[in-house]
């Protein structure tokens, strides 16, 4: 073997190495991010869920409003201006390309 196929050979072993250490580095640094990631995947999860039965929250809603009216015409007010507010937001950051729309 020349002398430039050698350089090459060692070469490849040098980055074969590094590649390694790269790999586990990462991995070290990822560790980090599973349990963050993990909570996402069960906020999503749940969404999901409460969207394929939406009668859930329907129903939790109807024995608040039979056992607390007062308590659930405030939830319901401060609901309907939260969205009102969001909406606003959305209309507003829609021509600067803030916000996606759906």
């Amino acid at each position: 073997m020349n002398e430039r196929a050698q350089a090459l050979v060692r070469r490849q072993h040098e980055l074969l190495r590094r590649s390694g250490e790269l790999r586990h580095q990462f991995a070290q640094e990822a560790r980090a991010w599973q349990r963050p990631l993990e909570i996402a995947d069960q906020v999503h999860a749940g969404w999901r869920w409460l969207r394929a039965h939406p009668e859930v929250p329907l129903a939790a809603a109807a024995v608040l409003v039979v056992l607390r009216p007062r308590r659930a015409w405030r939830l319901g007010w401060k609901l309907w201006t939260g969205w009102r507010l969001w909406r606003s937001l959305q209309r507003q950051a829609a021509p600067l390309g803030l916000l996606r729309r759906p």
